[in-house]
């Protein structure tokens, strides 16, 4: 699935949660949109339009990450959180 990003929304709880959880910074998730990404709905938003997706994607130091958001109806991506894939996200993102 191929959607546009036109900017991160970040709140500083989610970051805190990252760093301090999972090790990630906004940078590196925000990397994993800039190259081969892939894209998926994970479940429906609380508003019409605004659904929960999944990016797998790379970082440009080479970390393979999930970074989940919700994508806003101004093509701004909130995002949610965002971790290490696991080994079944890494199968799928090499296909």
């Amino acid at each position: 699935m191929s959607i546009r990003i036109a900017g991160f929304i970040w709140l500083d709880d989610v970051i805190d949660k990252l760093e301090r959880k999972h090790g990630v910074t906004p940078d590196e998730a925000e990397e994993v949109f800039s190259e081969q990404v892939r894209v998926t709905r994970m479940n429906t938003g609380h508003f019409r339009g605004e659904d929960v997706y999944r990016a797998l994607g790379k970082t440009e130091g080479g970390r393979y990450l999930a970074v989940f958001f919700v994508y806003k109806l101004s093509h701004e991506a909130l995002i949610l959180s965002a971790r290490d894939m696991d080994r079944k996200e890494r199968k799928t993102y090499g296909r």
